[in-house]
């Protein structure tokens, strides 16, 4: 009997030992897009990506809704590449809403078709190098 309670207590632990952390570029729900760049420029209207969220709410604990996004401009200055982060898909609703707007999910669909995408928008686009953080 304890052999088999020693044996059930190794294996849990090696099990639980080899679990590895979740890259953090993949942590919450994300995803990428191309969007036209709105707002006039001033500090009350700053020039950002469409759907983007005020600076001073973003990234706030406990915040629903988008909580993050990073962005890279067209080679045109017109659109930005984003990738906007948040808890849950329900935050997205105004984008994937959006018929105009081609929305990727990262983690779901293909980095050659992201890519393939993107690179309409900027010729030296890579996915590797794209994308935000999230503590």
């Amino acid at each position: 009997m304890r052999t088999h309670i020693l044996l059930g207590l190794l294996l849990t632990a090696s099990i639980c030992a080899g679990q590895r952390k979740v890259d953090p570029r993949y942590t919450y729900v994300r995803i990428i897009c191309v969007v036209p760049i709105v707002g006039q420029g001033t500090a009350a209207d700053p020039k950002r990506p469409q759907y983007a969220p005020a600076a001073a709410v973003q990234g706030m604990p406990g915040r629903s809704g988008i909580i993050g996004f990073a962005q890279q401009i067209s080679d045109d200055g017109k659109y930005a590449l984003v990738e906007y982060v948040a808890r849950d898909k329900a935050a997205f609703q105004a984008i994937l809403s959006d018929k105009q707007v081609k929305v990727f999910f990262k983690g779901t669909d293909k980095k050659d078709d992201i890519e393939k995408d993107l690179k309409k928008y900027k010729k030296d686009f890579d996915l590797n190098k794209f994308g935000l953080v999230m503590p």
